[in-house]
């Protein structure tokens, strides 16, 4: 197995943030997963233009938005897929692609500062 290719099993359910506890090793193997598919310029556009959309948007509607081509679009969203940010339904020659809300609550989750309580 390559580096570039990490198993994700999620954990599931919500974590605690990183201020509040230590990762276990599951649940920073699952994070740095994550974080290792929004590392990348194109993937991270991918997922804004994705999670914006308001729902669903067809791979048509996306790939025009960027300089490369078909195949490297297939890619990064296939690895935004393998870390469980977004789904997708082929439907006749399209495939409709949607962000998974569970997935960017618990990166909210996982990066969250506690607000300062009032004095």
């Amino acid at each position: 197995m390559s580096k570039q290719q990490l198993p994700i099993e999620p954990v599931g359910g919500c974590c605690v943030p990183i201020m509040d506890a230590a990762l276990d090793n599951a649940a920073a193997a699952e994070g740095a997963t994550v974080f290792k598919a929004l590392a990348d310029p194109v993937r991270l556009r991918l997922m804004s233009i994705i999670a914006s959309a308001g729902g669903e948007i067809c791979v048509c509607d996306v790939t025009p938005q960027f300089d490369v081509s078909g195949p490297t679009i297939s890619h990064h969203l296939k690895v935004l897929r393998e870390a469980g940010l977004v789904d997708c339904e082929r439907r006749g020659t399209w495939v409709y692609y949607w962000p998974l809300p569970e997935r960017l609550t618990w990166l909210s989750t996982l990066l969250s500062v506690p607000t300062p309580s009032a004095v």
